[in-house]
C-alpha cells in the first residue's frame, strides 16, 4: 500500500519541489520522487503530489496523447480505481464514469469481476489495471470484460508481467505469505504473467496490440516522467 498520508503528502511535495522530474498527471515538478516497493524497493518512483507510480504516469500520457478519453463522450468502467485518477476522472464532464470493485468502499458498484452485473456492450472504455493478477479465474474475468465492452470500444488491462518469461507461472501449493510475496511479487498475487498474457487476452476474443509507448518518447522524457521504459500497454479492442 502507498503509506504516505493525505495530511503529510502536501508537506512532502513542498519539501521535494524542484525541476528535475515531472508528474504529468498534475504537471508538478520535483527534485526527486519517493521510493516505493514491497519485496524490492524502487528508488525515485512515487510522485509526491498524486502518489502515482511509473505505470500510472505511462497510462496517463497514453490516454492524453493517443486517445479521445478527455474529449469524446465515453461510457467508462474503471476497476479498483486508483487514487491518482479517481477525482480527476469524476470531474470529466465528457465521461459517464462508473467505478467498481469487490471490496473498495469508494467504488460505485460492488461487484465480482468474474460475474459483473452489467449488460452486454455497456462500456466504450474499460480500465482494469493491476487487477487480474489477483483473480484465480482470470479467464472468466477476461470473458466478462470482453462481454461488457462495446463493439469498437477499448480496454486497457495492465498487469505486472515478466518479459523474460514466455509462459505464465502459478502454483497454488505455495501458501506462506512471505514465500508468495518473494515469488509472485505480492502475497495476494496468484500468478506471475509471462509474455503469453497477450495471447490469453486474444483467446477470449479481444484484438490486442502490445503498445510500447515509451518507444515514441525520448530518453530525456522517459527519465523526466520516471516511466517504465519498454513496458507494454495491453490495448484491447472489440
Amino acid at each position: 500500500m502507498i503509506r504516505v498520508s493525505y495530511l503529510v503528502r502536501p508537506l512532502v511535495a513542498f519539501f521535494l519541489k524542484g525541476n528535475t522530474y515531472t508528474d504529468p498527471i498534475d504537471g508538478k515538478s520535483y527534485r526527486k520522487f519517493l521510493p516505493y516497493g514491497y519485496e524490492r524497493v524502487r528508488e525515485n518512483v512515487l510522485a509526491p503530489g498524486t502518489l502515482s507510480l511509473e505505470r500510472h504516469r505511462l497510462f496517463w500520457l497514453y490516454l492524453t496523447n493517443e486517445t479521445g478519453f478527455f474529449t469524446k463522450q465515453i461510457r467508462v468502467l474503471h476497476f479498483a480505481p486508483e487514487q491518482a485518477f479517481l477525482k480527476r476522472f469524476r470531474k470529466q464532464k465528457n465521461l459517464t464514469y462508473t467505478t467498481t470493485d469487490l471490496n473498495s468502499p469508494i467504488a460505485d458498484v460492488k461487484a465480482d469481476i468474474c460475474d459483473l452485473p452489467f449488460k452486454d456492450n455497456s462500456y466504450d472504455f474499460i480500465i482494469c489495471n493491476h487487477v487480474l493478477e489477483h483473480i484465480p479465474d482470470d479467464t472468466k474475468a477476461m470473458q466478462e470484460l470482453y462481454r461488457v465492452l462495446a463493439p469498437g470500444g477499448i480496454a486497457i488491462l495492465q498487469v505486472p508481467y515478466d518479459r523474460n518469461r514466455k509462459v505464465t507461472f502459478t502454483d497454488d501449493s505455495i501458501t506462506d505469505q512471505k514465500e508468495r510475496a518473494a515469488i509472485f511479487g505480492q502475497y495476494d498475487h496468484v500468478r506471475v504473467y509471462g509474455m503469453d498474457y497477450f495471447d490469453k487476452l486474444r483467446s477470449v476474443g479481444f484484438k490486442v496490440e502490445a503498445v510500447d509507448y515509451t518507444a515514441t518518447l525520448s530518453d530525456k522524457e522517459v527519465n523526466k516522467y520516471r516511466l517504465p521504459k519498454g513496458e507494454l500497454l495491453p490495448l484491447c479492442s472489440k
